[in-house]
């Protein structure tokens, strides 16, 4: 199991713009192993549900993580979390 404590809590009242934060908060359960490689994440409508946000602020998360190397997505298939993780030199910031 994975501790949850390592994983912020999601603020999209904070100072970032929400669908950095949201990438940003996606991105931490990855590293804490919340969601492992190869994991499918859930629809992007889902996730704007579980995130409160708009459907198309997740599409824009997901649109950064994809850039970062964290998930990728397949069509017809679903989004998945990359298998292998890229490593923190590889990792592109956005």
């Amino acid at each position: 199991m994975t501790d949850s404590g390592q994983i912020p809590e999601f603020n999209p009242q904070g100072p970032q713009l929400v669908y950095v934060a949201v990438a940003d908060h996606i991105a931490a359960r990855i590293a804490a192993g919340e969601l492992a490689p190869g994991a499918r994440l859930p629809a992007e409508r889902d996730l704007a549900t579980e995130y409160g946000v708009a459907y198309l602020t997740v599409r824009r998360a997901a649109s950064v993580l994809r850039e970062r190397g964290l998930i990728l997505t397949v069509h017809g298939k679903g989004t998945f979390v990359a298998d292998p993780l890229p490593t923190d030199a590889s990792r592109r910031e956005v």
